[in-house]
């Protein structure tokens, strides 16, 4: 279906990739892996058309249609959310608006009508309208919009009073209405609830034609693709399973490379020996040039540097008192622009103990968020108390945490303005560890991106000596190598942790309980992420 052959790209002296060679075949479902800023967003946009490679070639079958949902959303004004999201629907939609013109002449007492011609022409519309199910387009987008989270109450806002967030949610809407041949999304789960992330992940097992996708969500990765795309180390390498296949088969591949290498310098030394020791010789000249001219044209084997991930360990910590929050029929309200209140929960008991790691779950707007801001302070409740315990050092992390940070500091800056005991030393290390080496430290606040701006606030947060850790989305925006690391010391530490998350693979792995909003009340359930969904009946999720 769509071939790439001898791929170059590069941009100044940097090579993404060379010689890269890629095949998608129909229905196939690919992971497309590899480091930040190795050229997986580039290779989107050489199948997509935007961007045409230095070398090689692309080979699209005839008549295939490319969708592709991109993180940058464009502006969306004018429209409902709703429309919106129909605009997407390509040929299908173009030919709603064709009809809805023509009916609209046909059925104005003060108009001419239709000519003969014009009638003619909407039968054909009509009949290829209705081939293409279009009498259903609308049902369809109301569907796809429910299942990511944008009910009946909100489809008819103008699109412009939506968040970026939600303006994600639409722009994947519109792409999933196209129904192309070829499907490339890029990063779908960020800004997605876990309610949506199941919906979408079992539209896509349904969905007929080709799926090429990056996801730092490892449990959606493996669900779906069969198949596996690196891009690293300025080559593309594919691997014929899913992710968790992909990460043992490239250890064994690592491997065999090195040993290829070890092999490969071996014989390159024993042949540059033997020029050194006989290159002033006549009676070997010709040997020795033959030689030369050999090891000249071997291609050297060339091992690629692991990426950089974080490496992060807690410090000890000092030891908190048994009991370290206490609930007591708390409530909380939100005012309405029209003086009414929202009722966001109420009547929420329950303790947290030392040592508990516990999930906050419930659909989108259900009050996770809200309730850790209750717990850290950050807001007042309506009513109730909440209490920690002795010697409780709280660290709250937000998923709009990094938007406290000053633009106009450098990482080093920040960081040191925020830990005024720290020696430059330790700060350097620290930063290290969250994958701001050498000049990373000297970058911007404002030129970060999202995944580097959570790596400052979390590393400002972890490094301080906190024993109770309320973490509201710290996955967003991470990598998969990341978040392993980062779910590597949440499990070494000794406090308590109080998380909400839509990374299904790090609930599954860190929680022991699981506290659930349900329509404005807290259920208790006593057992990890797996009791949780067993007693729920979400077993399959």
């Amino acid at each position: 279906m769509i071939n790439l052959a001898n791929i170059k790209i590069a941009y100044g002296g940097r090579v993404l990739f060379r010689n890269a060679n890629v095949q998608i075949n129909g229905g196939e479902k690919i992971g497309l892996v590899g480091p930040n800023g190795s050229g997986k967003t580039t290779m989107f946009r050489i199948i997509a058309g935007t961007e045409t490679p230095d070398e090689g070639s692309l080979t699209i079958e005839a008549g295939k249609v490319i969708g592709y949902f991109s993180q940058d959303v464009g502006e969306m004004a004018g429209r409902s959310a709703l429309e919106e999201a129909l605009s997407g629907a390509g040929r299908v939609y173009e030919l709603s608006l064709q009809l809805a013109e023509l009916e609209h002449r046909m059925g104005d007492p003060e108009g001419v009508g239709l000519t003969d011609a014009e009638m003619e022409r909407y039968g054909e519309i009509q009949m290829e309208f209705m081939d293409l199910n279009g009498y259903e387009l609308e049902l369809r987008a109301e569907t796809v919009m429910e299942g990511l989270g944008i009910g009946a109450d909100r489809r008819d806002l103008p699109v412009e009073s939506f968040s970026g967030g939600w303006k994600m949610r639409i722009a994947l809407a519109k792409i999933l209405l196209l129904n192309p041949d070829v499907l490339l999304i890029d990063e779908p789960t960020n800004h997605l609830d876990i309610e949506s992330i199941v919906w979408l992940e079992n539209w896509l097992k349904s969905f007929k034609g080709a799926l090429v996708m990056t996801s730092h969500d490892r449990e959606f990765m493996n669900r779906l693709c069969g198949k596996t795309i690196e891009v690293a180390a300025e080559s593309i390498t594919t691997y014929s399973g899913d992710y968790e296949f992909y990460l043992s088969e490239r250890i064994i591949r690592r491997e065999q490379l090195i040993s290829a290498q070890k092999r490969q310098q071996a014989m390159l030394a024993k042949e540059e020996e033997f020029i050194a020791r006989f290159a002033a010789r006549a009676s070997h000249a010709a040997q020795v040039q033959s030689r030369i001219k050999t090891i000249e044209k071997i291609e050297r084997i060339v091992v690629p540097s692991d990426p950089r991930v974080m490496k992060f360990t807690f410090n000890d910590i000092k030891r908190s008192g048994d009991q370290v929050v206490e609930m007591n029929d708390l409530a909380k309200t939100w005012p309405n622009p029209d003086g009414s209140v929202n009722s966001v929960f109420s009547g929420i008991s329950g303790q947290v103990a030392r040592l508990n790691k516990i999930a906050v779950t419930g659909i989108n707007g259900a009050g996770k968020s809200t309730l850790l801001k209750v717990i850290t302070g950050e807001t007042e409740a309506t009513s109730g108390s909440t209490v920690l315990g002795a010697s409780v050092n709280l660290g709250y992390f937000s998923q709009y945490s990094s938007d406290v940070l000053n633009p106009d500091r450098t990482i080093f800056e920040e960081v040191s303005e925020r830990l005024p005991l720290a020696t430059i030393g330790w700060i350097k290390n620290l930063l290290g560890s969250f994958q701001f080496s050498g000049d990373d430290a000297d970058k911007k606040i404002s030129i970060l991106s999202g995944g580097e701006k959570s790596r400052v606030m979390l590393a400002i947060i972890l490094s301080q000596p906190v024993n109770f850790l309320v973490l509201d989305e710290p996955t967003n925006h991470l990598d998969i190598a990341s978040r392993e690391v980062l779910l590597g010391a949440l499990q070494e530490f000794r406090g308590t942790i109080l998380i909400v998350s839509h990374d299904r693979y790090f609930l599954h792995h860190l929680v022991n309980r699981v506290f659930e909003i349900d329509h404005g009340q807290m259920k208790v359930f006593e057992g990890d992420y797996n009791y949780y969904l067993e007693k729920t009946g979400q077993g399959l999720v």
